[in-house]
Formats: structure tokens, C-alpha cells, sequence
């Protein structure tokens, strides 16, 4: 399977990663997480003629949806996210005050991204794997050895559970019972920080891995 070209930027005050993945026929592009501070994206979307026709969140968290609003005024493109975290998506303002921030509301939601029915993309299909315990509706996008992971799994750690709508067995069962079983090369881009495998963080979180948990294989 051809792996498909996909874009780092970090920006805003929690260095969030926002990603832009180039579809198939080198063309179309979705934006995943637009967070805040993202605005700079689209001048490097236009600059590689790029047709954005996608905006996706990998949950509703103000730091992943900030720029919902601006990127679909400047595309028309639909937003993307499960229906668990609308909530979210719904005050987005309200989450930003919270933190002393001002940013714009997001638009409503256009599609639903569900388990089980997989998000096609310019010749592409991703799985969607509902992943709860960061907030209710996190999701998972996985296409063969790639896979956006939000705020779920990290290098080394795993997404907070102590925000609005967090649940720490929820998120533990999300890792082990839904992400664990995959391949040990299928490699994991997260919403902050650095990159990681499947593989490694299996074996060596030290919150969630199989030695932390005192699990031989």
C-alpha cells in the first residue's frame, strides 16, 4: 500500500500538531486538527496547489478545532468529527475563556466519523477506530501503516483524562483493547509532540505499556 504524504505543523500555546494529509492523487488534501495559530497552513496548501476538501477532528478539544471556522471559510470544506464530542465543537469560545484565549466558534459539523465505516479520501479509505477516554467522541484515523492519533496515545504517554468528559479505563481499554492489537510498525502521529510506532509504545509506556502493566510476552 502506497503510503500517503502527510504534513507536521506545530503552533499555539500547547503545541499542538496540526496535519495536512495529501490524498492519493497528489491534488486534494484534508486539514486534521486545525488547532490555534494554524491560519499559516493555507498559504503552504496554496502554495502547493493543494484542493483542501476535508476538515477533520480528531476530537473537540479548543486546541484541535480552533481554526475550524477559518479554514472552512477559506475552503468550503466539510467538518469532520464523532458525534460524541459535538458538545464540544459547540463552544469552542466558552472552552477558549477558560484558558484566558478569544477564538472563533466553529462551524457546525457536517459529517460523522463512526467505527466501523470507513472515511474514503481521493482513492483512500481510513479506518475509523473510536478510541474514548481523552473526551467521549476521540478518534483514531488509520490507513494500513499510518495512523492519526490524536490525543489518545503519545511517546511515552497517553492523553489526559482529568478534563470535561475524560475517563481513565475508558482511555486505558481504548490503547490496549483497540490500538494494541495492531501491527507493531504501524506508525502514530500524535497531537503533540513526536511520532511513534505501535511497537514501541506496546513495550515501553510506562503508563499503559506491557511492562508497566507487568505483562510478559
Amino acid at each position: 500500500m502506497q503510503p500517503l504524504e502527510i504534513l507536521r505543523f506545530t503552533y499555539g500555546p500547547f503545541a499542538e500538531n496540526t496535519y495536512v494529509v495529501v490524498g492519493l492523487s497528489g491534488r486534494r488534501a484534508m486539514i486534521v486538527d486545525p488547532g490555534i495559530g494554524s491560519e499559516p497552513v493555507w498559504d503552504v496548501v496554496r502554495d502547493r496547489g493543494l484542493s483542501v476538501e476535508l476538515i477533520l477532528n480528531t476530537h473537540g478539544h479548543l486546541d484541535h478545532v480552533a481554526c475550524n471556522a477559518f479554514f472552512k471559510r477559506e475552503t468550503g470544506a466539510p467538518i469532520a468529527i464523532h458525534p460524541a464530542d459535538l458538545p464540544f465543537l459547540q463552544n469552542v469560545s466558552k472552552q477558549a475563556s477558560m484558558y484566558g484565549l478569544s477564538v472563533e466558534d466553529s462551524p457546525p459539523a457536517d459529517l460523522d466519523l463512526v467505527e466501523g465505516v470507513g472515511l474514503e479520501f481521493d482513492g483512500a479509505t481510513f479506518d475509523v477506530i473510536h478510541t474514548p477516554g481523552h473526551t467521549p467522541g476521540g478518534v483514531c484515523l488509520r490507513r494500513g501503516g499510518q495512523m492519526l492519533v490524536g490525543d489518545t496515545l503519545f511517546a511515552g504517554s497517553v492523553g489526559r483524562t482529568d478534563l470535561p468528559g475524560g475517563d481513565w479505563d475508558a482511555l486505558v481499554a481504548s490503547i490496549r483493547e483497540k490500538l494494541f492489537i495492531l501491527p507493531d510498525d504501524v506508525r502514530c502521529l500524535p497531537g503533540h509532540e513526536r511520532e511513534t510506532t505501535i511497537g514501541r509504545e506496546r513495550r515501553t509506556n510506562p503508563i499503559v505499556g506491557d511492562a508497566a502493566l507487568g505483562i510478559a510476552r
